[in-house]
């Protein structure tokens, strides 16, 4: 990535139902942009992550005030003129306005899309997560995918965490803001 683009004001939203590699992809971004990141998972409130260690599905009531945190961390980030990287479901669009109200602009969104079957298997592989597959169906019948909407960046996950990397990457450059 050119260095005009390094710590840029910008963050970057890596979103998608759990087993798609947020994660992997987000550190992979933040590594090639130079950019600092922050895992979402571990902003939930203990009570959130209890609900879903038991496989209660969590509601709008529990989401919004990890939302909220996660939008606090962006905007504080973007006060200082610094870009980051979050990883977050963001599975409704009004999740991902509400995150986009609180970052006040440069929010991006990079959505990794993968069939069911795909996204089974690795939350199988998955070694040590709170979140048990069984939730996975919940969260795929919560997602609402966000075509459309501005400053998305949508990449297909059957490929390496490299491979998705890098596609993320061509897509956030066609958008402008990675050149």
């Amino acid at each position: 990535m050119p260095d005009e683009w390094t710590n840029k004001a910008h963050a970057i939203i890596v979103m998608g139902v759990s087993g798609c590699g947020k994660s992997s992809v987000g550190e992979k971004l933040a590594e090639a942009l130079h950019l600092a990141f922050i895992e979402g998972d571990a902003l939930h409130p203990a009570a959130n992550v209890e609900k879903m260690s038991k496989g209660i599905p969590l509601t709008d009531e529990d989401r919004m005030p990890w939302l909220d945190r996660i939008g606090e961390d962006i905007k504080a980030s973007l006060e200082k003129r610094e870009g980051i990287i979050v990883s977050c479901s963001a599975l409704k669009r009004l999740y991902r306005d509400r995150l986009r109200a609180a970052a006040g602009g440069n929010l991006f969104f990079v959505y990794l899309e993968g069939s069911r079957a795909l996204l089974m298997m690795r939350m199988a592989e998955r070694k040590g997560h709170f979140m048990p597959a069984s939730l996975l169906d919940s969260q795929l019948a919560t997602l609402e995918v966000p075509s459309g909407e501005p400053g998305v960046v949508t990449v297909d996950i059957d490929d390496t965490v490299e491979g998705i990397a890098a596609t993320a990457l061509k897509g956030l450059a066609s958008l402008g803001i990675t050149d």
